[in-house]
């Protein structure tokens, strides 16, 4: 596989420039506020996107997922030329006329280079990382990884703050935009908020240990 030279910039987003942010802080807390990630690569020809995990440690963002699996196993070859999506709904926009309908969202893009974690410190320290955020302390309260169960795993590093990476926050927030004709409409307009939250821990039936996890 060929590996791009070039970075990425010349394929920024063109429409709604007024929602595009390129804020540090804000893109780190979508990422860590995100549960689950789109990975997008070109293997045999062919674009795959796929779901899976990712974590944020300092301006690396890493992903996870088997050591068989298409995607991540292409980055054994060498450094990979990757896209990462993530996308958070915070609400429904209901305008008065259907074409002004929308959502209110918050959403990253990482164009870059994923180089495969293979020191075997390293990558059990992402994998921690991997499983507090699933609860926090959580890695000390589960049993690690061992030898073979490292070997099955496949963890990729882009670095975000790389020149090459192309790293991108689009959001939109507020209201609808109702066309001025139209705001004597009898119908409801406004913002339905989205929100997900977590539940009461539901233990496992087979479960010896009674106490809830760590963080719940």
């Amino acid at each position: 596989m060929e590996t791009p030279t070039a970075g990425p910039a010349h394929l920024a987003p063109t429409r709604a420039r007024d929602r595009i942010h390129h804020g540090t802080a804000r893109i780190h807390a979508v990422l860590d506020e995100a549960r689950i990630c789109h990975v997008g690569v070109v293997v045999d020809g062919w674009p795959h996107v796929l779901p899976t995990l990712h974590v944020r440690r300092g301006d690396t963002l890493y992903l996870h997922g088997s050591a068989g699996g298409r995607v991540l196993a292409a980055g054994r070859a060498g450094r990979l030329p990757i896209c990462v999506t993530v996308s958070l709904l915070d609400g429904l926009v209901l305008a008065r006329s259907a074409v002004r309908h929308a959502v209110n969202y918050r959403s990253v893009l990482v164009r870059g280079l994923a180089s495969a974690v293979l020191d075997e410190d390293d990558k059990r320290a992402v994998l921690a990382a991997f499983v507090d955020r699933t609860a926090p302390g959580r890695s000390g309260a589960c049993r690690p990884a061992n030898r073979r169960e490292l070997a099955a795993t496949a963890v990729l590093a882009v670095a975000l703050d790389d020149p090459g990476t192309q790293v991108t926050l689009k959001a939109r927030t507020g209201g609808p935009v109702d066309d001025a004709e139209d705001l004597t409409l009898p119908h409801w307009a406004g913002v339905i908020p989205v929100r997900t939250v977590e539940g009461a821990p539901e233990p496992a039936e087979d479960l010896a240990y009674l106490s809830a996890p760590i963080g719940f």
